[in-house]
């Protein structure tokens, strides 16, 4: 597997979506917010700064510690600082986190909009999960980088940056019996961002994965062992909660309660399973690959072909009309092929150096810096209507790029 061409990629891709001070992208305000910021698409997809994107993306190592620490210090001057009922109807509660935060500086805490002004309820009234963990990730990873923890005694508008991250933690709601997030239809959050667009209720697995990973980092910067002991109580309950006769963990205990593919992938990445559960996630994963339901081209479909819950939809339920086998609805996902293949490669090393071949194949024959037609790496993609979504993704380059080298894979 061609890494060395992946990490030059990788590196292309974090330079085109550069946004330095004062520049404007695709007709936006120039960005006022005193740092270079990234957005996750070089072709301008998604105008604006992406606290899940860029979180997801620092351990590539391609993004310097000034951009780390000027996104780290943004989220937390823009965190919710008291409880707001929105005009659409929508919660915010403090603390929240924002899901993206306008070159204006302005935080907008659901997906679906640009404007500061439409915190939109149709993509749920609560703000969205998994940037309130990923904050905690982004504050780690800097510490881990920088070989320094000075950051978090630093103030923000008057309090300890270490404080804000226990404060984000405590947002989501979760269940009293077992730790794990969850949301209601009348209530409802964004489990994780790649997902903002299905309707997921009931107990949320990816949330809860963030919210065990978030609770061990915490414990590891604050030395309080008391987030040890929930990162323990949620990993003990995922079996019986989240397990499906099919190999997979289940997406939610309500609406779209599916085999999650990028869920499973990921708590066995984490290391948030074990044992039997974890080898059946792994050889469920190859099996698919093999027969054709999980990847097409070197991209990984979020729900198997094979577990679409009708004819006319994956998921059981998305936020509006989405049509079948298009963008979160049954398109072939990049970013997270690296997850899908360090699953694999627990059970069959073979097959997973096959699928991460396929995605350099496909990045390489469509590589963006080759001409203004091609636009990889793309965020996902599919073979109806030759169907391609967000050119020069970043996360589509910095995720695999960082499980592969979990792998210890190299170039051949």
């Amino acid at each position: 597997m061609d890494l060395k061409f992946l990490t030059d990629l990788t590196q292309a891709v974090v330079e085109a979506c550069r946004v330095p001070p004062d520049r404007t992208s695709e007709g936006t305000p120039p960005n006022v917010t005193g740092g270079t910021l990234l957005q996750p698409s070089g072709r301008c997809s998604y105008p604006a700064f992406w606290l899940r994107d860029h979180a997801l993306s620092v351990a590539s190592g391609c993004i310097s510690l000034e951009e780390q620490r000027h996104a780290i210090l943004l989220a937390a001057r823009t965190q919710q600082t008291r409880d707001w009922h929105t005009p659409s109807g929508s919660f915010v509660p403090k603390g929240s986190i924002a899901d993206h935060i306008s070159f204006s500086g302005e935080a907008v805490f659901f997906p679906g909009t640009l404007d500061a002004q439409m915190q939109s309820s149709a993509w749920g009234t609560l703000p969205s999960v998994d940037d309130h963990f990923l904050f905690i990730e982004m504050v780690w990873e800097y510490c881990n980088r920088s070989a320094s923890r000075s950051i978090l005694g630093e103030l923000v508008a008057g309090e300890p940056l270490i404080e804000r991250l226990e404060l984000a933690f405590s947002v989501p709601k979760v269940s009293v019996e077992n730790g794990l997030v969850r949301c209601t239809e009348e209530e409802r959050a964004a489990s994780f961002g790649f997902c903002d667009a299905v309707v997921h209720t009931g107990e949320l697995l990816f949330a809860s994965l963030l919210r065990r990973r978030g609770a061990l980092l915490l414990a590891e910067l604050t030395g309080n062992e008391a987030y040890s002991t929930i990162a323990a109580r949620i990993e003990a309950t995922l079996p019986d909660t989240f397990a499906h006769a099919g190999g997979l963990l289940r997406a939610c205990t309500g609406v779209s309660q599916q085999p999650d593919v990028f869920g499973s992938a990921y708590a066995v990445y984490t290391g948030a399973v074990k044992g039997a559960l974890r080898e059946r996630i792994c050889e469920r994963l190859c099996d698919a690959y093999r027969t054709g339901t999980l990847a097409y081209r070197g991209a990984v479909r979020s729900v198997l072909t094979s577990d679409d819950f009708s004819t006319e939809t994956a998921w059981e339920r998305t936020v509006g009309p989405l049509p079948l086998n298009e963008y979160q609805n049954g398109a072939y996902w990049m970013p997270t092929v690296g997850w899908v293949c360090f699953a694999m490669a627990q059970v069959d090393e073979l097959a997973a150096r096959r699928l991460a071949e396929e995605y350099v194949s496909e990045l390489k024959a469509t590589d963006f810096r080759t001409d203004a037609a091609s636009g990889a790496p793309y965020e996902c993609l599919h073979p109806e209507r030759n169907y391609r979504q967000t050119p020069v993704c970043i996360t589509a380059v910095t995720l695999p790029l960082t499980a592969f080298r979990q792998l210890g894979w190299g170039a051949a």
